[in-house]
């Protein structure tokens, strides 16, 4: 089996051999060698320190010790190793032609237009939303069968009785932006993330100009119900309430059972929610009852209202289905 040595040569100015001679031992790691030189005026010799690969390295201290006993500065002799570049999981990620990102810095949120108004004065209206999924808009096969189902149940199956609209988790805000579209006179926004309130919600009421019919709320919707006494004032219940929660993030008994008890909901008022596949929803929210329910692959639709909205619902069926057979 071949041995590689590793030699370092300093210069030591040592004059006793026998001193040198015995510092090694068989049992040191180190073996010391002394090499003449051609004999000059003044003696000199150079001191080889040889270490066979696998065994231990001498330590930094034992190193500084050693050259100390033989009246040397360790300093002169001695440099601090350049520090090795980290590697694994503390190492910094580094892209191509870009600088390492430091992990407290995360990456900046981007929108995109991939929402559109579907009807109404502001109709094929593009809107802002976040690229990503930290928000998900209602999905315009769900919205535009929601308005449907809201304008017949109204008695006005070409627009929205004249309301205000509240828009929970609005987010982009497009199911308040079409109903303000579809003529509900105010929608009053309730979304807690201040990026998406700047940079989505609010270019999207300016785009579609209806900031004016718009009152913002930055606050978590837990609280805004906490406050709705305040918040209803002297204009009384919504006529119109939209429940777009994130699906993993709320308890929907808890979250209806607060809306049915707040003064938000009036008796003539409408709730439009859309909810995950297996959650129970009750027929009933409060005074209100369900009026429609849907399925949309994973996502469902409920919808509740006064029971004098189901009957006009039923009738304004009733007609539709007797002009086709007619036909």
């Amino acid at each position: 089996m071949a041995v590689s040595y590793s030699l370092t040569v300093s210069p030591l100015h040592a004059t006793n051999g026998a001193h040198l001679s015995s510092c090694c031992s068989s049992s040191s790691k180190l073996q010391w060698f002394t090499t003449p030189l051609k004999p000059t005026k003044r003696q000199s010799r150079f001191v080889v320190l040889a270490r066979k690969s696998g065994e231990g390295l001498v330590t930094e201290k034992k190193k500084r010790e050693l050259l100390q006993s033989y009246g040397l500065n360790p300093d002169e002799f001695l440099s601090d190793p350049s520090p090795k570049p980290r590697r694994g999981k503390d190492a910094p990620e580094m892209g191509r032609g870009s600088k390492a990102r430091t992990e407290d810095s995360p990456p900046p949120r981007t929108t995109h237009k991939l929402l559109q108004v579907l009807g109404g004065t502001a109709r094929r209206k593009k809107l802002l939303s976040p690229k990503g999924m930290d928000v998900r808009p209602m999905m315009e096969v769900v919205k535009g069968a929601a308005f449907a189902i809201l304008q017949a149940a109204g008695g006005c199956p070409a627009s929205l009785r004249p309301g205000r609209w509240l828009d929970l988790y609005s987010g982009t805000g497009s199911v308040g932006i079409e109903a303000i579209s579809r003529g509900c006179s105010q929608a009053h926004f309730v979304e807690m993330d201040p990026w998406v309130v700047s940079d989505v919600l609010r270019p999207n009421l300016e785009w579609t100009g209806f900031l004016e019919a718009a009152v913002i709320h930055t606050v978590r919707v837990e609280d805004f119900l906490q406050r709705a006494d305040q918040i209803v004032g002297k204009d009384g219940p919504f006529d119109y309430i939209s429940v777009t929660p994130p699906y993993t993030q709320v308890d929907y008994g808890v979250l209806m059972d607060q809306i049915s008890k707040s003064t938000l909901m009036g008796e003539d008022s409408f709730i439009v929610v859309e909810y995950p596949l297996r959650t129970d929803m009750l027929n009933t929210c409060g005074c209100l009852v369900k009026i429609a329910d849907r399925r949309f692959g994973r996502t469902h639709l409920a919808i509740y209202g006064p029971q004098w909205a189901e009957k006009k619902k039923k009738s304004i069926n009733s007609g539709r289905l007797f002009k086709n057979l007619r036909e």
